[in-house]
């Protein structure tokens, strides 16, 4: 469902206030110019639905006392639909199976997975990808195998029928969290100076569902697609600092693609942030660095009163502290843009020509940097092409055969394929050995994914499985020192947080045998 445009409303002054009418035309024409229409779409899913639907019937209960009643209601309509229903009883049986056996964080609320699939999922009964199977993002890849059963038990559980039912209310959320949404990207496109621009090829989606917890803020950005997946709770309150963070991704991104030689020449200060608590992925790309040091600038401009300077300050020393060194000198450049009248995409060039690189780099190395930095809010915004061996690989392991899996993802250690195919291996290999109880096994491999894994969520979880070793071993100041190295490993999603601040907190004890 996109936003309908939003206009400003017609004057059709008489003769005698003509003079007027020129005066407030000339005044606002600027401000109607970028608020009349927003690039986001606030949509409901009916695929999103489906698949919340089973995984709450299956045990998901994440923030359900904050939750909305209608999630209650959902979960009530769909026992008594399974009670009456045979077939639906076993279609939603297999669908518990795989979600248990796919608990990769060894939590019955690791939803993150599921939520990058619905998003490539097209409308049901087919359910057929967005995009082939090798291409898909590697979270959603791992649960792929979910697709055949939500065919299953979507027929079998009549859930377009339960979709219809609850169509109005979901519906009513939309029309309840269209004005503040489309009055934050709406305010970030003014103080960016940008027209509305459509293009086809890109994306800005805002999906709400509220069958998922209100806790947790699911922000994608895959390709040119940029989406953030949140449930509206009891509060009412919408994550508006996880939108504007996604929404400037998507703004921003596009920019760094097409300034690559001047952001090259901003390299060396990669040099500069080595001991930073960042993850990998901001001390290997001077974009993404580049990039979110602007987003944090522009949020110190945008999300905090000028009358508070304190507040602002402070936010930009945590940001530098973290690791994001150039936050400062962008917040001081945008304030001569907002008093200029060019739009952004003209001056984004301009602010990297005229950053003083010897400058920025001698402040780097004078700022005593923070214990941890705060998880970004979506992965880092560039594609990896993983490799059709290991998509295949995983495709195997989530369906059980482990021996195929672990031969496939040997062959690629074997040839040592670059980027982040090496760490991605060793991790599906340490899992496998993991399920084999070859502890030693696996806590070689977990750590050869600590040393080549680029993806924050595979570096994140090589570390809480080797804290979990390490206590099972009694180390437990071992134990601890990587579930704290998850903390900063970059991976945004809660339940990377939640067991890591788990590990740190008790140590962990397996009822039967490692997972």
């Amino acid at each position: 469902m996109n936003f309908p445009h939003i206009s400003g409303g017609t004057l059709r002054p008489k003769l005698s206030s003509l003079l007027v009418f020129l005066l407030i035309a000339v005044l606002g024409a600027f401000q109607l110019s970028f608020a009349q229409e927003t690039r986001a779409q606030l949509e409901v899913s009916e695929t999103f639905f489906t698949l919340t639907s089973a995984l709450n019937s299956c045990g998901y209960d994440a923030g359900m006392a904050e939750s909305l009643p209608l999630r209650d209601a959902v979960r009530s309509e769909i026992l008594a639909e399974v009670q009456q229903l045979p077939d639906a009883a076993r279609a939603r049986d297999a669908i518990c199976q795989f979600w248990k056996e796919h608990q990769s964080s060894g939590s019955q609320d690791d939803i993150s997975p599921y939520v990058s699939l619905a998003l490539e999922l097209n409308n049901p009964p087919e359910f057929s990808t967005k995009l082939p199977d090798a291409d898909m993002p590697p979270d959603a890849s791992y649960v792929l195998g979910m697709v055949p059963l939500l065919r299953r038990y979507y027929q079998a559980g009549r859930i377009h029928a339960l979709w219809e039912k609850h169509a109005g209310e979901y519906n009513s959320l939309v029309r309840r969290l269209h004005d503040p949404i489309s009055g934050l990207i709406n305010q970030t496109d003014v103080f960016l100076k940008l027209p509305f621009v459509s293009y086809p090829n890109e994306r800005f989606g805002v999906y709400v569902d509220p069958l998922l917890s209100p806790g947790q803020v699911h922000a994608r950005n895959y390709g040119n697609s940029y989406d953030i997946v949140f449930s509206p709770g009891k509060d009412g309150k919408i994550p508006k600092e996880e939108i504007r963070h996604t929404y400037l991704h998507f703004v921003l991104d596009p920019l760094a693609a097409s300034h690559g030689t001047s952001l090259k020449r901003l390299e060396p200060i990669l040099l500069d942030i080595r001991n930073a608590p960042l993850s990998r992925s901001f001390k290997d790309d001077i974009a993404l660095l580049v990039n979110e040091c602007l987003i944090r600038a522009i949020e110190a401009r945008t999300s905090i009163p000028k009358t508070n300077e304190r507040a602002r300050e402070e936010y930009v020393q945590r940001s530098v502290e973290q690791g994001f060194v150039l936050t400062r000198y962008f917040f001081d450049a945008l304030g001569n843009f907002e008093k200029g009248s060019s739009g952004f995409r003209t001056v984004y060039g301009d602010l990297l020509h005229s950053l003083d690189l010897d400058h920025e780099r001698k402040r780097a190395r004078e700022v005593t940097f923070a214990a941890q930095a705060q998880p970004e809010v979506i992965s880092p915004a560039r594609v990896v092409v993983q490799s059709n061996l290991l998509n295949e690989a995983e495709q195997k392991f989530a369906s059980g055969d482990t021996e195929g899996a672990a031969k496939i993802a040997t062959q690629v250690l074997q040839h040592n394929h670059g980027g982040d195919e090496p760490g991605r291996a060793a991790f599906l290999l340490a899992r496998i050995a993991t399920l084999s109880g070859k502890m030693e096994e696996a806590r070689v491999d977990f750590e050869q994914a600590v040393q080549s894994a680029r993806d924050p969520r595979t570096l994140a979880w090589s570390h809480i499985y080797l804290g979990r070793i390490y206590d099972i071993q009694n180390n437990r100041d071992t134990a601890v020192q990587h579930y704290r190295a998850a903390l900063v490993a970059g991976d945004p999603a809660a339940d990377t947080k939640a067991a890591a601040e788990r590990g740190i907190a008790t140590p962990y004890q397996p009822a039967t045998k490692p997972h």
